[in-house]
């Protein structure tokens, strides 16, 4: 009986203790905070921080953004003096949407989304480029299969499927669906009109999709199908159309940026010299020719063009 009396004050000591270090963990002055592991944010280091960002639109995939662009990148770091960063959004909307949140410093993109970002977040123009054919402008291309006996001309296109690169894409939609509609062919008289799913890679999936006979027809940017010579057969693409030109691809900065700092990667920009052996290297990598001074009025036209195609898709 003695023994069983001493257990249970055992059993009772052991309660009291038990409980009075719980009390004692609930009594401290912070209030307790419910932990929601479902949102979690990267930290950054310091250097990452104070980097400044250059951003190229997710017209193809990171790996060809990269692989185009980070020598460019080192070059602007170590002719300026300040740390760059190459960063990657997944999408066009992306991509205009860091500008406006002050993500993206360094905007290279497409004149149509360079437009949005201009009037929407008051980035600003500086610099653009000269593509590899010698010219300021650049052009759209609608493509088919070669063996596609169905579709001989562009009027052979009613009543197809198209898919093209994304709303936003200049010469690989907003360029097509103008010259569309030049020649009285509009969205309605496309069996569907899609656009290449998921992020980045888009030019290189509408390709695809039409040589994987997905799509009958697409709109690409002029230039893509050097780029993906490893990835389809190009023999058996057939290029239906060229579009009208407009101004190239341009450089802009985010509205905040300080002005001196804009014009020193200007600067930097503007001396890549095509006769120098390294600079030669950075510009064929990104498919440049050279790199030319830019004002928001030069894409002017490319305003003019949205309003007329909005116009004539709701005639």
């Amino acid at each position: 009986m003695k023994a069983f009396f001493l257990f249970r004050i055992k059993i009772l000591f052991c309660i009291f203790l038990a409980a009075a270090c719980l009390l004692a963990a609930c009594n401290q002055d912070e209030p307790t905070r419910r932990v929601d592991l479902s949102e979690r944010k990267q930290i950054r280091t310091q250097r990452e921080l104070d980097s400044l960002t250059y951003a190229c639109l997710p017209q193809y995939s990171h790996r060809v953004s990269f692989s185009r662009h980070h020598q460019l990148v080192e070059y602007l770091a170590e002719k300026t003096g300040l740390p760059i960063r190459q960063v990657f959004p997944d999408s066009f909307e992306a991509h205009a949407k860091m500008v406006g949140e002050g993500k993206i410093d360094i905007s290279f993109s497409n004149p149509l989304v360079y437009t949005r970002i201009a009037d929407t977040y008051q980035a600003r123009a500086f610099a653009r480029i000269v593509e590899k054919n010698g010219s300021p402008t650049f052009r759209g291309q609608i493509i088919c299969r070669a063996d596609n006996k169905a579709i001989q001309n562009l009027r052979d296109c009613r009543n197809k499927r198209w898919m093209a690169v994304a709303p936003t894409s200049a010469a690989g939609y907003l360029f097509a669906l103008d010259h569309f509609l030049a020649h009285g062919i509009t969205k309605n008289d496309f069996r569907g009109i899609t656009f290449a799913p998921g992020p980045g890679g888009k030019q290189e999936k509408v390709v695809q999709a039409v040589y994987l006979g997905e799509a009958d027809i697409g709109s690409i940017r002029e230039g893509t199908l050097d780029l993906v010579r490893d990835q389809v057969e190009l023999d058996a693409i057939r290029v239906l159309a060229n579009t009208r030109q407009y101004p190239s691809w341009v450089y802009a900065a985010r509205k905040e940026l300080d002005p001196d700092v804009v014009e020193r990667i200007k600067q930097a920009l503007l001396e890549l010299d095509p006769n120098q052996p390294a600079h030669r290297r950075i510009l064929e990598l990104a498919h440049f020719q050279s790199i030319i001074p830019a004002e928001d009025a030069d894409f002017d036209p490319i305003r003019r063009l949205t309003d007329e195609v909005e116009v004539k898709s709701v005639e």
